[in-house]
């Protein structure tokens, strides 16, 4: 049922993004102002993929086809992450929050939804920062635009949905290593006294969600690291 509410939001909001762009180029009072006091705003692209060994391939096509048709010549910053998005600690995404708090940003623009992030509470978050500081968002694949109403409701929507896909996702996990273990498989990682390497945005992460009270599997489960090395990184 969820599918057939998110088709018809889709296409409202399609229409809507498409006459939201000519309106802008003609100066409409919508398209977010120059802050002052600033040096040239910027429009952020936002690339990301979950794994090392994917790429970002399959979503520059499109990007660049956005850029060529609506940049209108403003200054276009790409940046991107090779992390999951179970958590908004990575470092391409910091990266673009700290030129966000600057005042450099005017847009973001990104291949899907999901890509900024798979958590309902961390992009309501977001869409409340962009929202209060009338900076524009485009979903070129699903198609919504931030500055207007439906695109608000249905970019709500979607954050739900990708939190849901990520649950769904992590049941069946959990349930697949319930049939293995009941088989006798076992499985275990690197050789005993092997240290893993962890990047430093993985670090924060750990620490800022143990002083937050998550419990160690939870973290260890978010940050993509076993409970052993959320352990050695809360002793050090």
């Amino acid at each position: 049922m969820y599918r057939l509410v998110f088709r018809s939001y889709l296409t409202l909001s399609s229409r809507r993004l498409q006459s939201w762009e000519v309106r802008n180029e003609n100066g409409n009072r919508n398209q977010p102002a120059p802050k002052q006091g600033t040096e040239t705003m910027t429009i952020a692209v936002y690339e990301r993929v979950s794994k090392r060994s994917q790429d970002t391939a399959s979503q520059k096509p499109d990007l660049q086809r956005w850029i060529d048709a609506y940049s209108n010549g403003e200054a276009v910053k790409v940046y991107r992450d090779k992390f999951t998005g179970k958590t908004m600690e990575r470092k391409g995404w910091k990266q673009l929050e700290a030129d966000l708090e600057a005042g450099k940003i005017s847009k973001i623009v990104c291949w899907r939804l999901d890509r900024l992030g798979r958590t309902a509470s961390g992009l309501t978050k977001l869409f409340d920062y962009l929202t209060a500081n009338k900076i524009s968002l485009v979903s070129i694949k699903d198609g919504l635009d931030l500055a207007t109403s439906a695109g608000r409701l249905m970019a709500n929507v979607l954050a739900s949905v990708a939190q849901y896909e990520t649950e769904v996702r992590v049941e069946r996990v959990l349930a697949g290593q319930a049939v293995a273990r009941a088989k006798g498989k076992t499985w275990g990682g690197s050789k005993k006294g092997r240290l893993v390497t962890v990047k430093p945005e993985q670090v924060q992460a750990v620490k800022r969600y143990a002083a937050e009270g998550m419990k160690i599997a939870k973290i260890a489960r978010t940050v993509g690291i076993s409970r052993p090395t959320v352990y050695r990184l809360l002793a050090s």
